[in-house]
């Protein structure tokens, strides 16, 4: 298989999970990405929404390789009147999965407030026993409390926080032997892997066997965000996570090819050429079906009107939309998978 440059990728996953980027918030990390594509040697487009859209090289027949750069996240939804706040998520952020998470408030005049995702009541010695089983909800019972010492809605707004506002949550990342354990591996990882296949582009002067570009999004956890496409795509491979579970193919030291997802089934021949590419390059890949909650940035741009083919592939995840967990392998075989269908 192709010689795959840990360190590069691990560098570039975590560069972009230092970065806030609740769906929406995308000008820093746009920002970061241009300046390393710019190190790289590709030519780029930004589009006007926000994303970015690589020249891989290559005539002819283009292909679109998509990963999202977008987290999703909590805005402020109102200041309590105890100066904590209210808020409501941004993409598929449930309170089960984000409760005492440390976080990050970002005003809209730039001020950055850290703070915690709370119960309310928060602490269990002091709460009635019938609230200790009662779910958490956002709207209800759930709240951030700001590392500030506020206790009123007028001292909270004193600071500059207002509805509107975002929270990004800490990523908290951690290498453990080959595992890698973070908030956002979708799709930061996917991101990562999709720039170090960039580099091995660049590093041995190899040019596509047809036009690629890579197209880096900002909006996929809202659902828009590959929604326009570049004149004469006529195919698109998403890069994101493939989730782990009890009925489900998916490995972590393995790249998933997704036959399926909760909108629609990929299109045959295109998948087809994907396993092919696989088994022909001896990467290390099982097939998956995701539903009845996922989908990738492909169903956009068929939702979209553009007349092409889709496919998707990516690294076995778990805990999506959590505290997610993948491994290197699991890294390595989607980059070989991806430099393996660009068929250089």
């Amino acid at each position: 298989m192709y010689p795959f440059d840990t360190t590069y990728c691990l560098q570039q996953f975590q560069n972009l999970l230092a970065i806030d980027s609740t769906t929406g918030q995308f000008r820093e990390v746009q920002d970061y990405l241009v300046s390393e594509l710019e190190h790289l040697g590709f030519d780029y487009q930004i589009t006007h929404k926000g994303g970015v859209i690589a020249d891989l090289g290559g005539t002819g027949n283009a292909l679109v390789i998509t990963a999202h750069l977008d987290d999703i996240g909590l805005m402020v939804r109102k200041v309590n009147a105890d100066g904590t706040l209210n808020v409501c998520p941004v993409g598929g952020l449930y309170p089960f999965y984000c409760m005492t998470e440390n976080v990050r408030v970002h005003t809209r005049d730039g001020k950055v407030y850290t703070g915690t995702v709370c119960r309310n009541p928060n602490s269990i010695h002091v709460t009635e026993e019938e609230l200790r089983v009662v779910a958490p909800d956002f709207r209800t019972n759930v709240c951030v409390v700001l590392d500030m010492p506020v206790s009123s809605a007028a001292e909270t707004r004193a600071l500059g926080i207002e509805t509107g506002d975002m929270i990004a949550l800490d990523p908290r990342f951690v290498r453990s032997g080959d595992y890698l354990k973070s908030r956002f591996v979708d799709d930061k990882a996917c991101a990562a892997v999709l720039l170090t296949a960039m580099k091995y582009l660049k590093d041995n002067k190899l040019t596509p066997n047809r036009q690629v570009y890579a197209y880096f999004a900002m909006y996929e956890e809202i659902g828009h965000g590959t929604s326009w496409l570049p004149e004469g795509v006529r195919d698109i491979l998403a890069v994101d996570i493939a989730p782990t579970g009890p009925d489900q193919n998916s490995d972590e030291r393995k790249v998933s090819i997704f036959a399926k997802d909760s909108r629609y089934p990929y299109h045959w021949e295109m998948t087809n050429e994907v396993r092919a590419a696989a088994i022909a390059a001896g990467v290390d890949y099982v097939m998956d079906i995701f539903t009845p909650h996922y989908g990738t940035d492909c169903d956009v741009s068929i939702a979209a009107g553009y007349d092409l083919r889709h496919a998707a592939i990516g690294p076995g995840t778990a805990n999506s939309h959590g505290y997610e967990r993948t491994h290197i392998d699991g890294l390595r075989n989607t980059y070989a998978l991806l430099l393996a269908y660009m068929g250089v």
